[in-house]
């Protein structure tokens, strides 16, 4: 099973890309991974929010293949502990999923085409956090949930 994440716009962050590059390289060592950045809209601040999301969504749907699992991450998805969410990435491998992706929207959130498309949606936590740090929080915990599939140290808990 490969792994793909999608994020709208780039990590203009430095401390944060320092951080997502460090986890892309551990991972390597377990999973195909795949980041992709959807280049962030030029004009997006003289539309709508709703234009926003249907624009982002449009380009969402592009990277989507038809036998691909797609999740979302969002407030209003499923949260899980570290160990659960390896399970449940323990389960697509088992599978037979070719590849899982996982896609990080931008500001305004996803346009009801990609929800329509998505076969999860995961809540990394009920707070609210900036999307270039969900994308850190997010390749952190891909790791931790691989280390603690191989029964690794990693986790300490």
């Amino acid at each position: 099973m490969n792994i793909k994440l999608v994020v709208v716009g780039k990590t203009d962050m430095d401390y944060v890309a320092a951080g997502i590059d460090d986890y892309l390289k551990r991972l390597k060592h377990y999973i195909g991974f795949e980041l992709v950045v959807i280049p962030a809209l030029r004009d997006a601040g003289q539309s709508t929010p709703e234009r926003v999301k249907q624009r982002e969504g449009e380009l969402i749907l592009k990277q989507m293949e038809r036998a691909d699992r797609v999740v979302l991450l969002d407030e209003k998805g499923k949260e899980y502990s570290s160990v659960g969410f390896a399970q449940q990435l323990q389960k697509s491998m088992n599978s037979g999923i070719r590849t899982l992706m996982f896609v990080i929207g931008g500001a305004y959130g996803f346009d009801p085409a990609v929800y329509a498309q998505a076969h999860a949606q995961l809540s990394l936590s009920q707070m609210t956090f900036n999307h270039q740090m969900v994308r850190l929080f997010f390749v952190e915990q891909l790791y931790r949930a691989m280390t603690i599939l191989r029964g690794e140290k990693y986790h300490n808990a």
